[in-house]
């Protein structure tokens, strides 16, 4: 049987394709023109998760993924509104529309790779980390980090487990990675990530639901005009 890799193993291969992703998008515009960076941000996560993908947790539970999916499919659905309701009170109600070949090329990068690594990151190894990280805090061991880092893997955890500190650290972490205008929305829409986890255990359903929500906020937007949102 295989031994499950430790954390700090693991940790480079559930951040590559975030760090990709983030990376390219953060060259200017005027080196890299949008689509084309959409499109370099797509295929870098693609590769990266695919050459990580021995170190991550299932996506799959015990339970019947089409359950999963119609759960990811209601909770994303969910999700866009929550996400549009909190966000929309820091941001004008207009904004500057995306060019159409930008749109599409964000659309199709952010309801498909993106969901897979932020949700395998976050609601992933950061969760369940945490979970790992508070029981060496707890039992008074010298370097809780370290133990988490070093000695633990999350593939040891139950699926579905959390705990009220986990999820804070892990949803915290989320929201840290978007702009401060939408850190409430992204603090609730976390946590919603964290339910379907714990209600369905397994990553598919806040994956479906993440890919869900993405893809129905653009379509939204770009019929509704509200830009901003998105």
């Amino acid at each position: 049987m295989a031994i499950a890799p430790r954390n700090g193993a693991a940790l480079p291969h559930y951040v590559a394709p975030y760090a990709a992703y983030v990376l390219l998008l953060a060259a200017p515009a005027t080196l890299v023109p949008r689509p084309v960076a959409y499109g370099l941000a797509f295929a870098a996560s693609a590769v990266t998760l695919w050459m990580g993908r021995r170190f991550y947790l299932p996506i799959l539970g015990a339970g019947r993924p089409v359950l999963s999916i119609l759960a990811g499919l209601a909770g994303g659905l969910a999700g866009t509104a929550l996400w549009v309701w909190l966000k929309a009170p820091f941001y004008p109600r207009d904004g500057a529309a995306w060019a159409p070949d930008v749109f599409w090329a964000r659309l199709v990068a952010s309801s498909t790779v993106v969901p897979v690594f932020e949700e395998l990151l976050f609601r992933g190894l950061v969760l369940l980390g945490a979970m790992q990280w508070a029981t060496a805090k707890a039992g008074r061991a010298p370097d809780p980090l370290g133990i988490a880092l070093n000695e633990s893997s999350v593939h040891d955890v139950p699926a579905g487990s959390w705990t009220p500190l986990a999820a804070a650290l892990s949803t915290v972490a989320f929201a840290a990675g978007h702009a401060p205008g939408e850190w409430l929305a992204a603090c609730a829409y976390g946590l919603l990530m964290v339910a379907l986890w714990a209600v369905r255990k397994d990553l598919l359903a806040p994956i479906v639901a993440h890919a869900t929500t993405n893809a129905v906020l653009a379509l939204w937007v770009r019929s509704s005009g509200q830009w901003s949102l998105w």
